[in-house]
C-alpha cells in the first residue's frame, strides 16, 4: 500500500483553530488541543447566546415599557390590552425607545 503523507492536512486544521482562538487568555491561544476545546466551547456559546439575546431584549423592553406606564396608574399588560383594542400597532421596541427618548409622544400614546 501506498504510504499518505497528512502533513499539510493537519497543519491546516491547527492554524484554523488557532485563528479562531486569537485572543483567548494563556494556552488556550497558543497549544492546538486547549485551543480546540475552547474554541468548541466558545461556538457553543456563541449559538446560544445568540437566540438568549432576543429573549433579554425583549425583557428589557417589556420592564422599561412597563416603568414608564406605571407613572400613568397602569400595568404593562394592561396598557397592551388598551393598545391591541385601539388599533395601534407599535411593537415593544418601539415602544420602549419612545418611553426613553420622546415621552411626550409616549404619553399621548396613553391618553389616545
Amino acid at each position: 500500500m501506498t504510504r499518505v503523507k497528512r502533513g499539510n492536512v493537519s497543519r491546516k486544521r491547527h492554524k484554523k483553530i488557532l485563528k479562531l482562538s486569537k485572543g483567548f487568555r494563556g494556552a488556550a491561544s497558543l497549544l492546538f488541543r486547549t485551543s480546540n476545546q475552547q474554541v468548541m466551547k466558545a461556538l457553543r456559546s456563541s449559538y446560544r447566546n445568540r437566540r438568549q439575546k432576543k429573549r433579554d431584549f425583549r425583557s428589557l423592553w417589556i420592564s422599561r415599557i412597563n416603568s414608564a406606564v406605571r407613572r400613568y396608574g397602569l400595568s404593562y399588560s394592561e396598557f397592551m390590552n388598551y393598545l391591541k383594542t385601539r388599533s395601534i400597532k407599535l411593537n415593544r421596541k418601539v415602544l420602549a425607545q419612545l418611553s426613553i427618548c420622546d415621552p411626550q409622544t409616549f404619553t399621548s400614546l396613553i391618553l389616545f
